[in-house]
């Protein structure tokens, strides 16, 4: 796997099926209302994962680029914190119209519906210290860096960028993304490490592997 330099492989791997990965999940979360951050690189399957996890917990997602939309690109933290893990922790419905959301027009709400039991926060830096020590386990998604920049881009071609409108913005994300990443490292927080190649999605199953806690889907 073509990792960036600070980040070692993770392993051996397992391939298991949705019983099993729920049951990984659920002992790393423990009993009770949960918070389980999914951390990773851009293009990495991050959502794909939170969602998977989601559905196997009865659990809801929140993801961080609704956070960030128009605000900042890994400075979205305190937006989670006080709005959605701290509100959630006491009990609260979340209907959190970020202030940017209100600037810019955008309808909606980062919502979390009554009576979800696990709360899943998802993106670039979910799993950093701030928020870490706010949850019950931290996720993290290795994946091949050329890989998931091809699929990043290929995603921001299909919602309407240009091949060189997408390849400018991955670069200019990137420039926030990467110092930001290897300088608080959250995979080292991780109960869990999920492994995201092609051909691993090609096989259609989901692959968890226990080593340092790894997993493969």
């Amino acid at each position: 796997m073509r990792l960036h330099p600070e980040e070692t492989e993770a392993g051996p791997w397992r391939h298991v099926d949705d019983a099993e990965l729920a049951e990984l999940l659920r002992q790393v979360l423990g009993d009770g209302r949960s918070v389980l951050l999914v951390d990773g690189r851009s293009g990495g399957g991050k959502t794909t994962f939170a969602e998977r996890a989601a559905r196997l917990l009865d659990g809801a997602v929140v993801h961080s680029d609704d956070l960030a939309w128009n605000h900042d690109a890994v400075a979205w933290d305190e937006l989670a914190i006080t709005h959605v893990l701290e509100p959630w922790r006491r009990g609260e419905d979340v209907d959190f119209r970020p202030p940017a959301w209100v600037t810019h027009g955008r309808d909606g709400a980062v919502a979390v519906p009554e009576g979800v039991r696990v709360l899943v926060l998802e993106g670039v830096g979910a799993g950093r210290a701030s928020l870490a020590s706010r949850a019950d386990a931290v996720v993290w998604v290795q994946s091949d860096r050329l890989e998931a920049r091809e699929r990043g881009l290929r995603r921001d071609v299909e919602l309407g960028r240009t091949p060189e409108e997408a390849k400018e913005f991955w670069d200019g994300w990137m420039g926030a993304e990467e110092p930001f990443l290897a300088a608080d490292r959250p995979w080292e927080r991780a109960s869990l490490v999920v492994r995201t190649l092609e051909a691993d999605r090609a096989r259609g199953c989901t692959t968890v592997a226990t080593g340092p806690r790894a997993a493969s889907w």
